[in-house]
């Protein structure tokens, strides 16, 4: 198969290019969108082929839900049982943007789109590109991250391509992804309402809309065996190919055991890479050290993280190891990713 790329410009869109996309969807093809995100994978949400092309594209596991992305709030009546008042609340709030809420599925969503799941997970994101080829493609686009599954989520759509080039339709670059961490996921067929993926809007902001909103407890701990209920709960996730494992503890003691690990991996001839801070990149020695920003710039270091995990893989890096972003709101999410991407290796010091 030939990917076509096409550059899109969000400020002065390119109404026939959109259309050739949403059609592309209409016949059952898949089309790689950018979204404020992270990039997303589409196809059409209402047909059972399409969303086994997703998986197989991906190589994802098919138990694996599906968010579908609309671009009206009267489209979700029909692919839910009830719209409940929760959800009328957050969609107020928080849409369109990086919120993603699972509800009950109607009977017009197959189950081939949410896992083999009675529910459904789904998102109205504020991309210009992204809402103009969601009504462009008939308005409910089924949509995971554009990476062959397990990898970082692509936040250019370079990476699209070097993952996916061949095994769909059609790329629409749209340039650097706004956030560069997957939205939030609750859940609102449970009560209280359940975080299952943090993102940027927080639990705080949630729970100010809803009064009480609680935290899966799986989210910081190795996986179950159960179902996953959103995407991103089972699998390992958003993973560099060499081997990533994250330092907690003190500033002095974090840096003091990565560089003997950087020293003791460079004596067997691997390739050792860093993730820090603007405040303490320069105090490693590793041969691809990487700075995410300040560490008081929490949404710097969400936007930069897949980038370099990325950047790692384009350097040959074998090991990497990471300091910790402990701490609330945001940096809930970046600690979900990077837990994922090490496989939850974690060394405390």
């Amino acid at each position: 198969m030939n990917t076509r790329v096409v550059r899109i410009d969000e400020q002065h869109i390119d109404e026939a290019l959109i259309r050739e996309a949403g059609w592309i969807i209409k016949k059952g093809g898949l089309v790689a969108f950018p979204t404020e995100t992270v990039y997303g994978l589409g196809g059409d949400a209402l047909n059972p082929d399409s969303s086994k092309k997703i998986y197989e594209a991906k190589g994802r596991p098919s138990d694996n839900p599906l968010i579908v992305h609309i671009a009206r709030m009267e489209d979700l009546p029909a692919l839910v049982r009830t719209v409940p008042e929760t959800a009328k609340k957050l969609a107020q709030a928080f849409w369109p943007g990086p919120l993603t809420m699972i509800l009950e599925k109607s009977e017009a969503v197959p189950k081939e789109t949410t896992g083999g799941l009675a529910t459904v997970a789904v998102r109205m994101p504020s991309h210009p590109t992204a809402k103009a080829f969601i009504e462009a493609a008939g308005g409910y686009v089924a949509a995971p991250s554009a990476n062959r599954s397990g990898r970082p989520s692509p936040t250019v759509a370079g990476y699209v391509v070097e993952d996916l080039d061949g095994r769909i339709e059609m790329i629409l670059d749209g340039g650097d992804v706004e956030l560069g961490l997957e939205s939030t996921i609750v859940d609102l067929t449970v009560e209280p309402p359940v975080i299952l993926r943090p993102g940027f809007v927080t639990q705080e902001a949630l729970a100010g809309a809803l009064g009480k909103v609680e935290l899966d407890v799986t989210l910081f701990s190795e996986d179950s065996g159960q179902a996953p209920k959103a995407p991103g709960m089972k699998y390992r996730h958003y993973a560099p190919k060499g081997e990533l494992t994250i330092v907690r503890g003190a500033s002095a003691a974090v840096t003091a055991y990565i560089n003997e690990r950087l020293s003791e991996g460079r004596k067997h001839n691997k390739k050792t890479g860093v993730i820090a801070t603007d405040e303490t990149i320069g105090e490693y020695r590793a041969d691809v050290p990487r700075s995410v920003g300040k560490r008081t710039d929490v949404n710097a270091v969400a936007k930069g993280l897949y980038r370099i995990l990325r950047e790692f893989d384009d350097e040959g890096v074998e090991l990497i190891y990471s300091e910790s972003f402990d701490g609330d709101g945001v940096s809930q999410a970046v600690m979900n990713r990077l837990l994922k991407a090490a496989g939850h290796r974690m060394i405390n010091v």
